[in-house]
């Protein structure tokens, strides 16, 4: 049996590049240790740095070397899995009501304290959203739910804090559904919630930190604030997989990337204030790295929370007799199977894991002698 090796290989653009074209640069944009950490794990990120496993191939005997991956949560290329099985645990949690879409922003003078403070900004920022629905709720005598997840970014990553939400239109009252309206079609008045919202969140910000408060207090009252409600999704089987665009989203994906040179970087964006016109912006390597690095969440912040009769409190206690009330057929559990993984050259066999190597790399004596082969042609 002929043996041929081939090696995975990260796509021609990537944050990964920028890093390590950057170099020890990085040491002069001012960043954080945690952030630093951060970065060294996306350029390692399925490199021989972090070790891999050879796999053979049982029908062509192709050999490929395959690097693992750094697993962390602002990598672009760790994401895909962590958003599949996330949306796989809601399906099962969707109830046959209205659901709508509920963006909550904060105002762009408050992004200095941000940077300074982001673990204190962005925990009003969840707080102050679920302060307002939860009051609204009580208003309708009904116990509201929410799911959240934080952005933090704008396109051309900027910092742009907000709140994707999934709201159902209506809650539970003593183990009864009610809808907020009858016909479903509309949640809460948005200036109403805009109102109570920047107000929910300067008090808050004034009882936790008076000080900044005070350096801030012109800004976040100057302007309006804005929420933002979508139109009801046309069915609840869609709402999870619509959010689940935005569960595990990072600041820029590489395929955002279109070129890296000795100096620059050039990368795609749309450009809202022009009906989603899509443009090219291009910036320095520490530029690039210092706007990407904003968007690195505090070791340990939780990004998606879930909150009233979609807590996880509420759910093990109350959802089911819920779901039962509105007739929801449970959805039975089925055990995965392990993924079978196909050959890339021969397209028929399947992989098998013959060997785990660390950082080191696969043993040279073994390398030598696969690499005599031709690779595949396929």
């Amino acid at each position: 049996m002929r043996h041929e090796v081939a090696c995975t290989e990260r796509s021609r653009s990537e944050v990964a590049h920028v890093l390590e074209k950057l170099g020890t640069k990085i040491e002069n944009l001012g960043l954080n240790t945690w952030q630093l950490r951060t970065l060294s794990a996306v350029r390692r990120c399925r490199t021989a740095a972090l070790g891999g496993h050879i796999d053979a191939c049982d029908g062509c005997g192709n050999i490929s070397i395959s690097y693992n991956s750094c697993r962390n949560r602002h990598c672009p290329k760790c994401q895909g899995k962590n958003r599949e099985d996330w949306i796989q645990a809601r399906q099962s949690e969707l109830l046959p009501v209205p659901y709508f879409h509920v963006v909550f922003t904060l105002p762009e003078g408050i992004n200095p304290l941000a940077i300074k403070d982001p673990r204190l900004v962005y925990n009003l920022l969840f707080e102050s959203a679920w302060a307002t629905l939860k009051t609204f709720g009580v208003r309708k005598e009904i116990q509201s739910g929410m799911i959240a997840v934080l952005h933090t970014w704008g396109q051309n990553l900027s910092l742009h804090p907000h709140l994707h939400c999934i709201v159902p239109g209506g809650g539970d009252k003593g183990g009864n559904w009610k809808n907020i309206r009858g016909d479903g079609k509309y949640l809460y008045n948005v200036k109403a919630l805009s109102k109570m919202y920047r107000g929910k969140f300067c008090d808050t910000l004034k009882l936790r930190n008076p000080d900044q408060y005070t350096r801030v207090r012109k800004q976040l009252w100057e302007k309006p604030w804005v929420v933002f409600a979508k139109k009801p999704f046309g069915n609840p089987s869609s709402v999870v997989e619509y959010l689940g665009r935005y569960t595990h989203k990072i600041a820029i994906s590489n395929n955002r990337i279109k070129s890296i040179d000795d100096t620059n970087v050039v990368f795609n964006y749309k450009d809202y204030r022009q009906n989603g016109h899509r443009k090219s912006m291009t910036l320095t390597h520490e530029e690039f790295i210092r706007r990407f690095a904003l968007h690195i969440l505090p070791k340990g912040f939780v990004k998606i929370r879930h909150y009233g009769f979609l807590s996880s409190n509420w759910k093990r206690e109350k959802l089911k007799i819920l779901q039962e009330k509105l007739k929801v057929k449970p959805q039975i559990k089925v055990a995965t199977a392990s993924k079978i993984r196909k050959c890339q050259c021969c397209k028929t066999g399947t992989l098998h894991t013959i060997l785990l190597f660390d950082q080191r790399g696969p043993p040279a004596w073994y390398l030598g002698s696969s690499q005599k082969s031709p690779a595949c042609k396929n």
